[in-house]
């Protein structure tokens, strides 16, 4: 028989244990519950080119995983460079310990923990391409994230486009995401340089009827340079032919009514954090402002040869107003211990901030 008691002891131990449950060091919760999110994860070459740092990025595709419920999280978007080298067999030691097969291996391995459970939209960059750094527009992405993998972009992937190659991939790519307060989110993904027909196709599919209304967040590897926030132009590489970050501006997104929201990875430097990030607002056609982002924070946590990036994501929280965008930055690496979580949430205006949307 169970006695009051026991009883009462039963129930203490069940309310510790749930209380413990609800402490869980790495959970986040939104700032309003009816908010939904997108986790923006930057360039992840840095955790996958070194064996040692390649659980950090698992711990950042874990988390997600984990959080998905709890933060509403509608998709993931990552800025790309997965990889150091898409295809060079021999190893130059002093920058990596991996041969580009491993590194696809890892970071399709970390995406893994995805699959099936929530849309991850990745951009191409330069290291994806070329044996090094886009010496041409060949790549190994298609192999390793064919369409098939994750169940989850059938329900919302809208179009897409061949790449360099002549292969449809999500490397040019479009996803629809529909909120009763925000109405159609589109997501348009191109590849690293955009070549002239991906911004056209880019600029035919918004101004379609069916899109005209929804809301474009527009993501490609390279727009921003760190810090100053200037447009990336004229840059060193072999693969053509090529956009750069002003040419994008001016052929696409200026142009177009309904770009809101731009997203790039590939600038940053050795320094404080304000040189892995950068942002700006500026009008498009309309006068319609359109923020820009840049999020590549992969020489924290030691430098080019450090640990990857010291878990830093960063979490948009969509307000349920159906126009304010919050940014936190957090790292799972530091909130997943109760020793360090007061080291996981950045607070700087820059690292915590509030994008209307028009």
């Amino acid at each position: 028989m169970l006695t009051k008691s026991s009883f009462l002891f039963a129930v203490s131990v069940c309310l510790s244990t749930l209380s413990m449950a609800q402490n869980r060091a790495y959970r986040l919760s939104l700032s309003d519950p009816e908010s939904f999110s997108f986790i923006l994860l930057g360039d992840p070459q840095g955790y996958i080119k070194y064996d040692i740092n390649q659980p950090l990025f698992e711990l950042q595709t874990l988390w997600i995983a984990d959080n998905i419920d709890n933060l509403n999280i509608k998709g993931v978007l990552c800025t790309g460079d997965l990889v150091e080298q898409n295809e060079n067999l021999v190893l130059n030691r002093g920058m990596l310990n991996q041969t580009s097969r491993e590194m696809w291996q890892a970071v399709s391995n970390s995406f893994k923990r995805l699959d099936g459970k929530v849309p991850y939209i990745i951009s191409c960059g330069n290291h994806d391409y070329g044996y090094r750094s886009s010496e041409n527009g060949k790549t190994h992405f298609p192999e390793y994230f064919p369409i098939e993998r994750n169940k989850t972009w059938y329900d919302c992937i809208v179009a897409v486009y061949p790449n360099r190659n002549g292969v449809e991939s999500l490397e040019n790519s479009a996803f629809c995401f529909n909120d009763p307060r925000w109405g159609k989110l589109l997501v348009v993904c191109n590849e690293f340089a955009p070549r002239d027909e991906v911004l056209d196709w880019s600029r035919d599919l918004i101004n379609k009827e069916e899109w005209k209304d929804a809301k474009v967040i527009y993501i490609t590897h390279s727009l921003l340079d760190e810090r100053s926030g200037a447009r990336t132009d004229n840059e060193p590489y072999k693969i053509s032919p090529a956009n750069w970050g002003q040419q994008v501006w001016d052929k696409l997104i200026y142009p177009s009514h309904n770009i809101v929201l731009a997203i790039c990875g590939h600038e940053g430097d050795v320094g404080d954090f304000e040189d892995s990030i950068a942002y700006r607002v500026d009008g498009n056609i309309d006068g319609r402002k359109v923020h820009q982002m840049m999020f590549n924070v992969q020489t924290l946590g030691g430098g080019w040869e450090g640990n990857g990036g010291d878990g830093w994501l960063r979490i948009l929280e969509f307000k349920p107003d159906g126009h304010t965008i919050g940014v936190r930055t957090y790292s799972p690496l530091f909130g997943i211990s109760p020793s360090t979580k007061h080291l996981a949430n950045r607070t700087a205006p820059y690292d915590r901030f509030d994008m209307i949307i028009e």
